[in-house]
């Protein structure tokens, strides 16, 4: 645009010695030079696609306040411009005089250029005393605190003016694609049957875009409630729009779009989980037979044990698992979804349960044969060492093997049988190992 920070400063020195024909001159010069910079800037200000934007817009809240005060900032801007420029015309009148201007000239010229010989009227009315200080019905200025009041003014109204248009620029358009994207997949979770009340992201979608809508009614009507003021900066404009609430409202739409696609997910998938959970099921349900049967032999085979109880079959998870093919026949994607999450789950669950069911129930018989391995093993290392034909080991193999291979069988008696069997065995090779030498002699 062309218009930034204040205005070129006033070069002129405070009222003194009367000026002479080059001071002058010089003078005249710097201020033709600023008289344009003022004017281009205030066109610039004039043209500014925001200034044109909040003349139009229904404004609100701290926006409205503002923009009251900066309409009659940029009032007053054109009056002491006027005021600026008609003090130049006189005293380029009164140089224009002669050639070579007299003392008289020359005094009047240093009385406009130096002294306070700028009034300024508020024929506008009172203005706000925020603007120009204590109201007053006019105002002398020398051409310095001329600027330099322009210059305040100006700054402040182009403050007001670029933050709005920064926040104008930035977030309707943001919120205007997130919007389109919340349609989307609006459209996209009614085809998977997520709708509000039946599914909490349809509840999320139905409160994401009232959150958008309300945002982009605020942010067109208080677009300065939207604005962050950079710290430390006296720059106009300077700060940036504020996007929190935009960003929470992207990041739970995200979120809603994330489950969307799991649901999709299962929709493509739902057939082969499902295959799989009755695979699983059914296996549980094999493991838990096998367990009971397993259960019947050890109570038969295997006396004085405590032996667990068998669960009967997942009816329960059967019953869910029909409901959820149900889900699946009739299309009901978003509640297959998490019924076949925690479907999954608990079915492992299930499977791991049978199968520590049967290792439990199955310990006696496991203890059973890992003493009849022991004893055979036993009698294959004395049998090795020749001692075989022992008496004392042959009546306490005799006596455990009785035990282990008859029904029911004790394990605790058994056990002693066969440590028993063991002890001696041990004492006799402990006795042929010291003996050894002298047999052989």
């Amino acid at each position: 645009m062309g218009v930034a920070g204040s205005f070129p400063g006033y070069a002129g020195r405070p009222p003194g010695p009367v000026m002479d024909r080059d001071e002058a001159d010089r003078a005249l010069a710097r201020l033709g030079a600023e008289h344009e910079a003022i004017e281009t800037s205030l066109l610039a200000l004039q043209d500014h696609a925001g200034r044109r934007l909040l003349e139009g817009a229904d404004l609100t809240g701290v926006t409205k306040e503002r923009w009251a005060s900066t309409e009659q900032s940029i009032t007053l801007l054109w009056g002491y411009f006027d005021a600026y420029a008609g003090a130049l015309t006189e005293a380029r009148a009164v140089r224009a005089r002669r050639r070579h201007p007299n003392r008289d000239d020359l005094v009047a010229l240093t009385e406009l250029l130096r002294g306070q010989g700028v009034t300024v009227a508020h024929v506008v009315g009172r203005p706000d005393p925020s603007i120009t200080g204590p109201a007053k019905l006019s105002e002398r200025f020398t051409l310095e605190e001329l600027v330099a009041r322009m210059n305040d003014l100006y700054a402040r109204s182009l403050d007001m003016v670029v933050a709005s248009d920064s926040v104008w620029s930035a977030l309707p358009a943001r919120i205007d694609l997130l919007a389109a994207e919340l349609h989307r997949t609006r459209s996209l979770a009614h085809s998977v049957g997520v709708r509000p009340g039946e599914h909490p992201a349809g509840d999320d979608l139905e409160a994401i875009t009232h959150e958008l809508t309300t945002l982009r009614v605020q942010v067109i009507s208080d677009p300065l409630a939207f604005w962050l003021s950079g710290p430390g900066s006296s720059a106009p404009g300077g700060g940036r729009p504020d996007t929190t609430r935009y960003d929470r409202a992207a990041r739970a739409l995200d979120d809603v779009r994330r489950e969307i696609e799991a649901v999709l997910a299962v929709r493509q998938d739902a057939e082969q989980r499902l295959v799989h959970l009755r695979d699983v099921l059914s296996r549980a349900d094999r493991t838990l037979t096998e367990a009971r049967s397993a259960r019947g032999e050890v109570l038969a085979k295997i006396a004085a044990s405590e032996v667990p109880a068998v669960s009967g079959p997942a009816t329960a998870l059967q019953e869910r698992l029909a409901a959820a093919s149900e889900y699946r026949r009739h299309a009901q994607w978003h509640r297959l979804s998490p019924l076949l999450e925690t479907l999954e789950r608990e079915a492992e669950e299930e499977l791991l349960r049978a199968r520590e069911s049967l290792t439990a129930v199955t310990a006696p018989l496991a203890v059973r044969a890992e003493l009849r391995g022991r004893l055979d093993a036993y009698k294959a290392k004395v049998a090795r060492h020749g001692m075989a034909e022992d008496p004392l080991l042959i009546e306490r193999y005799d006596a455990a093997r009785r035990m282990l291979w008859s029904a029911p069988c004790d394990l605790r008696v058994a056990t002693q049988a066969v440590l028993r069997y063991q002890e001696a065995a041990a004492e006799l090779l402990s006795q042929r190992r010291t003996s050894g030498p002298e047999d052989r002699r």
